[in-house]
């Protein structure tokens, strides 16, 4: 059977689609559920550029601890040494102060008895002699004895107000008193009073005493310059 095309440039439409048909490139069939593996792959690739920003930001975190504790380290190398001897010079000055104090302790009571010898005989009253003084206890506080006779029980007791008196001594009190006959020259004899005092010594108020410093101008044994 012939056909005839009665459409002008009927043929040249066919021949085009024909070969349209031709080029065109074949799909690939989809898979059922690509869209989950699709996300699953982002996923992955998400972590994946996570843990490898992380590592990096790690990694450079730990460079710069390491090179803090390598500065820390040398630091401590260098202070060591400055710490001891701070140390050294801290115990040598320690050692010092415990030697001047014990020099200033035994030279607080060096001048004791010529303090309490000075303030016995500056309020020792006309008519007052004495017979002995002793030292009964070592202290503190410091208590000694003072025997003697009085001509007037008058001298006697202006004699316990004048040592009351003193800076040095405290605590006067009579132990004990008697009345006695002495010759006095040419067979006569005379009235006195025997006495036994007792008294303790005191430290004075700083401003009673004149002291000189055991040194003389304050050095600094760290910088070795006076003060």
């Amino acid at each position: 059977m012939i056909e005839v095309n009665l459409l002008p440039g009927g043929q040249k439409k066919a021949a085009a689609r024909r070969r349209r048909r031709a080029v065109s490139m074949p799909r690939a069939p989809q898979l059922p559920g690509d869209r989950w593996v699709v996300g699953a792959a982002l996923l992955v690739l998400v972590a994946f550029a996570s843990i490898g920003w992380m590592h990096l930001q790690v990694a450079g975190e730990a460079d710069e601890l390491g090179l803090e504790i390598r500065a820390a380290e040398a630091d401590s190398v260098r202070l060591s040494g400055v710490i001891e001897r701070t140390a050294g010079l801290q115990a040598r000055r320690d050692s010092i102060v415990g030697r001047v104090s014990v020099i200033q302790e035994i030279d607080i009571h060096r001048y004791l008895w010529p303090h309490v010898m000075d303030e016995v005989a500056r309020a020792l009253p006309d008519f007052t002699w004495l017979t002995r003084i002793q030292q009964i206890s070592g202290g503190p506080p410091v208590v000694f004895e003072v025997r003697g006779q009085a001509g007037t029980y008058f001298a006697l007791t202006s004699f316990m107000e004048a040592l009351e008196a003193s800076p040095f001594i405290r605590g006067v009190g009579l132990i004990s008193s008697d009345q006695a006959s002495v010759a006095v020259g040419g067979g006569a004899q005379r009235l006195v009073y025997n006495f036994v005092l007792e008294a303790e010594y005191r430290d004075p108020p700083p401003e009673v005493i004149v002291t000189e410093p055991l040194f003389g101008p304050q050095i600094d044994m760290f910088s070795g310059e006076g003060g």
